[in-house]
């Protein structure tokens, strides 16, 4: 069967939007949780510095001074030993922001600013963002769909035998079977202020 003009853009059409379906499939498929397949006990977790589902302002983030926000960690469940946390960006392919991992359990609190200031809960270790850097790295999406940013926070049955600048594929393999509880806070950002 010949195609004629007519057709041939109706099919290149179909077949874009048929990649995309796929990619969006795969993209769905992988969550960012590192419980993936695990069914942990809920945490609560709070932030001065914004509300669940809202807009995170512009000093935690490119636009402005890129300081890591206050993140509130609630009483930890019954054995648990170190908590963890990951901030990433499920809009943009599971980009990680901010990894802390060993967080003592009596923590109940990671100042604004943490990251950048030196006031990491003692013992606690940061790990590798997707900028390759150790450290927090705040939103910076491109415009103009605003992105949701998820911080999870692990109750783990253990502190984790790994050096600082792990990434979050290292972490995935050593966290498994080892976490009790996670609970998520997520904050938005659009550049140019919506």
């Amino acid at each position: 069967m010949a195609l004629n003009q007519r057709s041939t853009p109706t099919i290149a059409a179909f077949l874009a939007l048929l990649s995309l379906g796929a990619v969006c499939a795969c993209r769905r498929q992988s969550s960012g949780d590192l419980a993936e397949g695990q069914t942990p006990a809920s945490l609560i977790i709070t932030s001065s510095s914004f509300a669940n589902d809202d807009r995170i302002p512009q000093k935690f983030t490119c636009d402005g001074a890129g300081l890591s926000p206050d993140i509130q960690l609630p009483s930890p469940p019954s054995g648990t030993r170190s908590f963890l946390l990951v901030m990433d960006d499920p809009d943009a392919s599971g980009f990680v922001h901010w990894i802390v991992y060993n967080i003592p359990p009596d923590t109940h609190d990671i100042p604004e600013g943490a990251s950048s200031g030196g006031r990491l809960p003692a013992g606690a270790a940061e790990g590798e963002n997707s900028i390759n850097k150790a450290g927090y790295f705040g939103p910076c999406p491109p415009p103009p769909s605003p992105h949701h940013y998820v911080f999870r926070v692990y109750a783990m049955d253990k502190t984790l035998d790994l050096p600082a600048g792990e990434t979050k594929k290292d972490l995935a393999d050593a966290v498994k079977g080892h976490i009790l509880a996670e609970g998520r806070l997520t904050g938005l950002y659009t550049r140019g202020g919506g």
